[in-house]
């Protein structure tokens, strides 16, 4: 098991200590150029985002920190409530000095997006979010297809912690999921997941989800409505999550649209180039506002 982040070309590296949390945060491009938030799922960590840091698109700063107890970042001081996690990041966003940006998020990463779009809109300028659910989704439409998320997640809730670090559970994982990505792609990802803090923090990132947020969602739903615009890209044959789980009617949004493209879940690795048109895309659709 490695204790280095993997390589990516000429990125800028540095620990930044915001709310408790000791984030390792990888970024590319000019330091004055426009930032994009970069937030990873699971089970991955920034490196996801390796062909946007090695190649950042012209006039953009890329900010892919790993999130709290992910990757290289230290363990949050807390059990990975979501909302938890937000208040972390709007942290480390003011102390990294980041006012306006870009979001993209996948997986986990996109989901904390939209609880972030919602805490602090005036601050995001459009989001592009990949192949998770949307806040909204009604009771009828999960139910339908709840035996997805009852093939891993009950499994990291309860034992997760010797799945990830003693078993090959991840690694059957994306066979199943992603047969496409190569050995050495999938292996930089699982060994991450052998360290114990970070198999702790999966862990409680599904089992807060599952005995605490599930629930609550099903008694009261999310009633707040998302203002940023929002451009999401999900690959059709994701085994993990439907593309129904982020359908456009469903969607609590002022600007709202859902584009399902060929590829499976882990869209980043997949379809990078798919990704990185859709960013440019974005910023040209919503151009930076000028600061005061």
């Amino acid at each position: 098991m490695t204790n280095q982040p993997p390589p990516i070309g000429e990125v800028r590296r540095s620990f930044v200590t915001a709310r408790g949390v000791r984030f390792h945060v990888t970024e590319a491009g000019p330091a004055d150029g426009r930032p994009v938030l970069a937030l990873h799922g699971w089970p991955q960590h920034h490196w996801v985002y390796r062909d946007l840091l090695a190649d950042p698109p012209p006039g953009m700063r890329i900010i892919a920190p790993d999130l709290p107890g992910y990757g290289w970042s230290g363990p949050a001081p807390h059990r990975w409530a979501k909302e938890d996690v937000v208040s972390d990041l709007v942290a480390l966003l003011d102390e990294l000095g980041v006012d306006r940006f870009l979001l993209v998020g996948h997986d986990w990463g996109g989901f904390i997006g939209y609880l972030l779009t919602m805490r602090i809109p005036e601050r995001i300028d459009g989001y592009l979010v990949l192949n998770i659910a949307h806040p909204w989704v009604p009771p009828k439409v999960f139910a339908r297809h709840a035996w997805r998320f009852a093939q891993y997640q009950p499994h990291i809730a309860i034992a997760g912690v010797p799945l990830q670090r003693r078993s090959r559970f991840l690694e059957r994982l994306y066979k199943h999921a992603a047969p496409g990505l190569g050995p050495e792609v999938v292996r930089t990802y699982t060994e991450r997941f052998r360290d114990p803090v970070v198999a702790r923090t999966a862990r409680d990132t599904y089992r807060t989800f599952l005995f605490r947020e599930l629930p609550a969602a099903a008694r009261k739903g999310e009633r707040r409505r998302v203002t940023v615009p929002v451009r999401a890209l999900f690959g059709k044959d994701d085994k993990a999550i439907h593309p129904d789980l982020a359908a456009a009617e469903t969607a609590r949004a002022d600007d709202y649209t859902l584009e399902v493209v060929d590829g499976g879940h882990f869209i980043l690795d997949e379809n990078p180039d798919g990704v990185r048109a859709k960013l440019i895309a974005l910023a040209a659709e919503f151009p930076a506002i000028a600061a005061e």
